[in-house]
């Protein structure tokens, strides 16, 4: 009786979350605020991703903010604020995951009026962030060359539920034991043919293409 309670609660809690995202996915809407979830392990480099898109969107005269999402402290959200990049910092105190009461909360402390596209970082983790959308326009996976070429295999949720899956740090391709081939074969099955981009938050390449995959125009 334990356990059926405990499966009833968590599929209350889920379903109170989609309602919740779906209400944060109209309200950005009504502020024309296009928006990702950005989600990966530590160390995968979200935030030097999310820093060097959210540049170039102003250089295109996009603004860009983040919610800067981790479980403590405000490392992220200082270096946004470093390259004057609007943010907010959200810590989830032992949660693994974003949830939509969290960002719905968060979205308060920005001017939506002043904002044309929305990053999400989420908590660094390839499995809880999975099963809570939080109401954006997209739900963006990144790993790096770093983690192996089994993280697919291993972890196929996040993939499944994701729009877009980027496989970040390429420029140290040439100084790592790792089959790309065989990690895009893998999100191809997955997937049924989509692609996995390919880009290097350190040398900016691979960025444009994933402005076309965000539908983002200047």
């Amino acid at each position: 009786m334990h356990k059926i309670s405990d499966i009833s609660m968590e599929a209350d809690i889920l379903a109170e979350n989609r309602k919740l995202g779906d209400e944060i996915r109209h309200r950005l809407r009504s502020h024309n605020i296009r928006s990702v979830d950005v989600m990966g392990s530590i160390g995968a480099g979200k935030t030097l991703l999310i820093e060097k898109m959210a540049v170039e969107l102003r250089r295109k005269g996009i603004r860009a903010a983040v919610l800067a999402g981790d479980v403590t402290g405000q490392d992220d959200f200082d270096r946004f604020r470093a390259r004057d990049i609007p943010a907010v910092n959200v810590n989830t105190g032992k949660e693994c995951h974003l949830d939509a009461h969290l960002v719905d909360h968060a979205l308060d402390e920005l001017d939506l009026d002043a904002i044309d596209f929305l990053f999400v970082e989420n908590v660094g983790n390839l499995v809880c962030p999975a099963d809570f959308p939080l109401g954006t326009d997209y739900r963006m996976v990144v790993i790096s060359v770093t983690e192996g070429d089994d993280m697919i295999r291993k972890q196929p949720l996040i993939f499944l539920e994701s729009d877009i899956a980027v496989l970040n740090k390429v420029d140290l391709l040439p100084y790592v034991d790792m089959d790309v081939d065989r990690l895009e074969g893998d999100y191809a099955r997955f997937k049924k043919g989509a692609k996995l981009f390919r880009t290097s938050a350190k040398t900016g390449e691979g960025i444009e293409e994933l402005f076309k995959a965000l539908n983002i125009h200047a």
